[in-house]
């Protein structure tokens, strides 16, 4: 019978990776340096997470926290906070990290498959929110939800990868405002 995985040990190594990741993005993530910063063996790390793929799938695992959301009977306020949460968790990660992670997903298709399950969940809270919306009376409902939530949330990427510019409340707000319209003066 083999013996059960050590949660610590677990823990230690993807925090190491995560570190090493912030530091030399996918590409110059090293198995050595993350056993000498974890303080394991490269054969314990390797007995666990047999590629640097499989160690990165499970990083991006452990990140799989979604954005706190709990509806309302206000579309706009949730849609606002959704874009909002979405945009200071983006905000708040290494750029650079976030290149590298779209970069090996494109190539990886193990990565590639851990990233697209990271959004799903919160794809999926959106997409709910664009729907309840459209039910509303706010959004246009000859446009699919999916294509708006690519409206929301396609930006946020584009300005934190291509223009540089920043990611603020005001910026998720108007986003908002660019898909639902002015909130009208009550």
């Amino acid at each position: 019978m083999a013996r059960p995985r050590n949660a610590a040990i677990d823990g230690k190594v993807l925090a190491a990776a995560a570190e090493e990741l912030r530091h030399g993005g996918y590409e110059g993530l090293s198995i050595d340096r993350v056993a000498e910063r974890a303080g394991v063996a490269k054969t314990t790390l390797y007995r666990r997470w047999p590629s640097k793929a499989e160690l990165v799938v499970a990083l991006i695992t452990t990140l799989r926290e979604d954005v706190p959301f709990e509806p309302s009977d206000d579309p706009r306020r949730d849609l606002t906070g959704l874009v909002t949460a979405i945009a200071a968790n983006l905000a708040a990660t290494p750029t650079s990290l976030i290149a590298d992670l779209a970069a090996a997903a494109a190539r990886d298709p193990r990565v590639g498959d851990s990233v697209r399950a990271l959004w799903a969940g919160r794809h999926q809270a959106v997409t709910a929110v664009v729907a309840n919306a459209q039910q509303a009376g706010l959004v246009l409902d000859h446009v699919a939800p999916a294509v708006l939530v690519d409206q929301l949330v396609g930006p946020l990427y584009y300005r934190l990868l291509v223009t540089g510019e920043p990611l603020t409340p005001e910026y998720a707000r108007t986003l908002v405002a660019s898909v639902l319209g002015p909130e009208e003066s009550r």
